[in-house]
């Protein structure tokens, strides 16, 4: 019975993500995902977690892959917030030298 449980949150939870996302103007759509950044490092963290607790080889490769991309999807989160901020610069700013900002 709990795997079924896990599975119905599983798909409330993803159809829910996707009805509250679909909705999000594409305009605000970078500025609210470059603000949620904390998110991906706690997302992080559970994944350290989860890799912690593995015992059998399949748990450690699965939880591997989980610190992977939870780990690529915060620093890439940061990525694009400094382009985003980078588009907000002025002309000037950009040609200076990084020590001169």
């Amino acid at each position: 019975m709990t795997g079924i449980v896990a599975l119905y949150i599983f798909m409330l939870a993803a159809f829910t993500g996707y009805e509250v996302i679909a909705r999000v103007p594409v305009i605000l759509h970078t500025p609210l995902m470059s603000g949620s950044n904390f998110v991906h490092g706690i997302v992080l963290v559970g994944a350290m977690v989860a890799l912690g607790g593995a015992h059998t080889p399949l748990e450690k490769t699965i939880g591997f892959i989980g610190v992977l991309l939870a780990a690529g999807n915060a620093v890439g989160g940061y990525v694009v917030t400094e382009r985003m901020l980078e588009m907000f610069r002025s002309s000037k700013a950009r040609t200076a030298a990084p020590e001169e900002r």
